[in-house]
């Protein structure tokens, strides 16, 4: 038995609310466009984010950091 089959990382004890989405704790998702109704996926390869709709249909949107954070403020 691998040392690792017998651990539970820390977020998977943590219990998602009903009115939390789930994807807010990727390490793909930044979490405060998304907190803002948007998509919020991040192309991890270039740091950019999609500004779309949350669950938009399609391909992503992905502008770069600044723009993003812009939409935070």
């Amino acid at each position: 038995m691998n040392s690792h089959e017998n651990s539970t990382s820390e977020t998977s004890r943590q219990a998602v609310r009903a009115d939390e989405r789930p994807d807010l704790r990727s390490v793909h998702v930044h979490e405060d466009v998304a907190r803002t109704g948007r998509c919020g996926n991040v192309h991890l390869a270039t740091g950019r984010t999609c500004i779309l709709p949350e669950r938009h249909h399609g391909s992503c949107d992905f502008v770069g950091p600044d723009d993003a954070n812009g939409l935070t403020e």
